[in-house]
């Protein structure tokens, strides 16, 4: 293999809870309708066996983070994740500080269960809101109104969160710069701790897809993004990442994992991890049975494919995290994630500096807010063939010593 990696990474670890109420016509991600009584206890049982499955590709390390996503995973009952919760604490040793995030709905009946996630061990929720107008809800097909939207945040802070995150869409079906500045507003006197505010895409396979609603046009969408920016950063909610803004003491540790490019196991239908191995120096991708019946008949292996991260393919894979970041990454983090080093991309770095694309500090890999704006041409330029193009392709590897 071409790298060399000396020190374990950060750890996270995803749970994947793929049922919910409803199927959102924009939503691609591995969620199924609950048609029939979800199989709660089974389900905590085969994660259980997933992880433990994954211990020995992370045996010593600790885990930073816990994500909770699906799907709707408040839908399941406090005590199932309480015993999730304890079952993969006597696996793992976790970090004093660690963070553990659960996404959920405004819904009624998922808010009333908040105080019993808190008291499981859950310190931060991630509210999907999307819009507080009637009619934008219900083209999203939500099954909650403004007022449940509210309420949300508000038994948030009853249950003890002081620590939770709002989702937002931008971008609605006929949004006015003025209907989107409406919902921040709304957004902001809930006071979240951290925003997530990010552009409705219309993505294959999805009833938008097939049925596509009439979506502002480009130079509406930059007028609501410059104006929500401008917004935010006024009330207190900088921006730190595409679609996130948060103090910097409540960026989403979680996410910001990601981003850094740090490793992550993924336990759950469908459910995606990263690690990299010292033993066999090797960075590898991994996925789990996507169907909820398949992953629950799986009995002990879970496994429905593993691949390697390629030397070739590893400026891409830290890039197109990394460069997410307002303020990118340390150019440092770069040997220390990848084993690859860095001065192989000299010339392709100097083409962003001059081109006005990447900040020109050079002991920082952080885009300019040119840059940002036009994030997936810049990602482009670190892909294999166009690296081999451009004479950037041979990768050096890091020599420890």
């Amino acid at each position: 293999m071409f790298q060399q990696f000396s020190n374990p990474l950060p750890l996270s670890l995803y749970v994947h809870i793929p049922w919910c109420v409803r199927k959102c016509p924009y939503c691609d991600f591995n969620s199924h309708e609950s048609k029939a009584e979800i199989p709660e206890a089974q389900y905590i049982d085969a994660l259980l066996r997933d992880l433990e499955q994954d211990l020995p590709r992370v045996w010593g390390r600790r885990i930073s983070s816990i994500f909770f996503g699906g799907g709707t995973p408040s839908l399941f009952s406090p005590e199932a994740i309480d015993r999730l919760l304890s079952g993969v604490r006597s696996y793992l040793p976790f970090m004093g500080d660690i963070e553990i995030t659960m996404e959920a709905n405004p819904g009624t009946a998922e808010a009333r269960k908040f105080k019993g996630f808190r008291d499981a061990g859950i310190n931060r929720l991630s509210i999907g809101v999307q819009s507080f107008q009637p009619q934008q809800l219900e083209r999203l097909g939500r099954i909650h109104g403004e007022l449940e939207a509210r309420r949300a945040a508000e038994w948030a802070i009853e249950a003890g969160f002081d620590n939770f995150n709002l989702d937002l869409m931008h971008g609605l079906p006929g949004q006015t710069v003025a209907d989107a500045l409406r919902d921040l507003e709304t957004a902001i006197a809930l006071k979240p701790t951290h925003l997530s505010w990010y552009q409705l895409t219309i993505e294959p396979n999805t009833r938008f897809a097939f049925d596509p609603p009439a979506l502002p046009d480009d130079e509406v969408l930059s007028d609501i993004q410059d104006a929500g920016h401008a917004l935010l950063q006024a009330s207190g909610y900088p921006r730190y990442e595409v679609s996130a803004y948060a103090p910097p003491a409540r960026r989403a540790l979680h996410n910001l994992n990601y981003w850094q490019f740090g490793d992550y196991l993924g336990i759950g239908a469908g459910a995606h991890g990263k690690i990299t191995d010292l033993q066999h120096q090797r960075a590898y991708r991994l996925h789990k049975k996507k169907h909820p019946k398949d992953y629950l008949a799986a009995g002990s292996d879970f496994i429905a494919g593993e691949t390697t991260i390629t030397a070739d393919d590893m400026p891409f894979e830290f890039m197109m995290n990394a460069l997410r970041l307002v303020d990118g990454l340390p150019a440092e983090f770069y040997g220390a994630r990848t084993g690859l080093r860095l001065d192989a991309l000299s010339k392709v770095l100097q083409r962003g500096r001059d081109d006005g694309l990447l900040q020109a500090d050079s002991e920082r890999l952080a885009p300019t807010d040119t840059g940002l704006r036009y994030l997936n041409s810049v990602l482009q330029r670190f892909m294999a063939d166009e690296l081999a193009r451009h004479g950037d392709r041979k990768i050096i590897p890091i020599v420890s010593g």
